[in-house]
């Protein structure tokens, strides 16, 4: 059994930058050393985010308030709900796991490397249909021996494209019928077909060049309702928003050089969550001051998300 606790951190909000139309606050200031994978729970209201670093689980309202934490014992890449609301599906370094929310037991459900040790879990969501879409890396991130993978309700797991070194930011077209995501340090957000019956995919493309010449890499991602993606320039500090068709329609300078995940919530899903990191993992980046490792909220922006999926048949 897992450790429960409250986090002992600061929930009082604070500002840390704004422009003429949105606001930019501290909701957290819980200094996650690699916070990940912002999720709002739409049913209860709360959001979840992760310390990938130290294989914690945080939970708190929209306002940062009633802040809970689970240990799950090694680093974790990605969480998500299950349709029975009785826990999560988390990727772990050895593996999908199941997490009892009350209890805070793990039950193992398969572990899709286990060739690969040194390989580890990172990030993942859930689509349409409740299939839990995921990525491995190779934690020095230098080599590409990752995969992305999907796993279903029914238990089988599927490969959907490899040679992958940091996998990151898997998210859908509203309708579903689209898959994107990147490998972090190729400097390119890849579009694929997705067929929501079979959960296959196919016709990988290009979708997006990432701007990488002030050392920025991609990170975690959202689509809003109007189909545009939103994703995380982490070391760049910039929160970049695509277009459909693949061109840049808004940067979003950041008041930390790493932030590291997006994904909207509150009551209207017109928030959008950021999560940041507070020690590099790579000696060539430096800190990057005070509010690094925070959780952020934007504000004002005048823009929805749509609700995340739940894992379960």
């Amino acid at each position: 059994m897992l450790d429960i606790s409250s986090a002992r951190v600061s929930s009082k909000p604070k500002s840390a930058s704004m422009s003429s139309d949105y606001t930019i606050d501290v909701v957290v200031d819980v200094k996650t050393n690699l916070g990940e994978g912002p999720l709002w729970d739409s049913e209860q209201q709360l959001l979840y985010w992760i310390d990938s670093a130290e294989g914690r689980i945080f939970r708190s309202t929209a306002e940062g308030a009633g802040i809970r934490a689970w240990e799950v014992g090694q680093k974790i890449g990605s969480m998500a709900l299950t349709r029975d609301g009785a826990g999560a599906i988390v990727a772990l370094e050895n593996g999908l796991w199941n997490l009892d929310l009350t209890t805070g037991h793990l039950t193992a459900l398969v572990d899709p490397e286990p060739d690969l040790p040194n390989n580890r879990l990172n990030d993942g969501k859930v689509d349409q249909v409740g299939r839990f879409v995921f990525g491995s890396m190779d934690p020095l991130e230098d080599s590409p021996t990752g995969k992305l993978y999907s796993y279903s309700p029914d238990g089988s797991l599927a490969v959907l494209d490899e040679g992958i070194t940091v996998s990151n930011g898997p998210c859908w077209s509203p309708d579903g019928r689209t898959l994107y995501f990147s490998d972090t340090w190729s400097g390119e957000i890849w579009a694929y077909d997705y067929d929501l019956d079979t959960g296959k995919v196919a016709n990988r493309r290009t979708f997006a060049q990432v701007d990488t010449s002030d050392g920025g890499a991609a990170d975690g991602a959202t689509v809003d309702a109007d189909g545009y993606l939103w994703q995380a320039l982490v070391y760049g500090g910039k929160i970049i928003r695509y277009a459909p068709d693949g061109t840049v329609d808004r940067i979003i300078d950041f008041p930390v050089l790493k932030p590291t995940s997006v994904m909207f919530g509150g009551p209207n899903l017109d928030t959008l969550f950021v999560t940041s990191m507070a020690k590099p993992p790579l000696p060539r980046f430096p800190d990057d001051g005070q509010l690094r490792g925070s959780l952020f909220a934007i504000h004002g922006l005048g823009v929805r998300g749509v609700p995340e999926y739940r894992f379960g048949a």
